[in-house]
């Protein structure tokens, strides 16, 4: 009789746990801050290469820093105004890797 109380009580309380854990509200999965979709990319800045100055190509044009800004600003005062963005990789210390990452960024109007 001490095993059949045991195992009924035993079978009670098992009963009555799964029924909380099952009652129990889920807890909410967190959403991630990055949504899979993504969004659409802020518009580019286009930079005219004849009239911008040193600050501006600095800080709108990808690999240009202090000297490459400065090269360039002196370019256009000796040789006069960008006739086409191509005329970029004239300038020195411009090559091909960064004239084609700020290719969408340039004009010459």
């Amino acid at each position: 009789m001490r095993i059949t109380f045991l195992s009924s009580m035993f079978l009670a309380l098992m009963v009555g746990i799964s029924g909380v854990a099952h009652a129990a509200p889920q807890a909410e999965v967190p959403k991630p801050a990055v949504s899979a979709h993504a969004e659409p990319e802020a518009q580019l800045v286009t930079v005219n290469l004849n009239t911008a100055d040193e600050a501006t190509l600095q800080r709108e044009l990808s690999g240009i820093g202090a000297a490459k800004a400065k090269a360039i600003v002196a370019y256009r005062e000796a040789n006069g105004n960008f006739a086409s963005a191509d005329e970029l990789l004239e300038v020195n210390g411009i090559g091909k890797a960064i004239y084609d990452k700020n290719r969408d960024r340039v004009a010459v109007n």
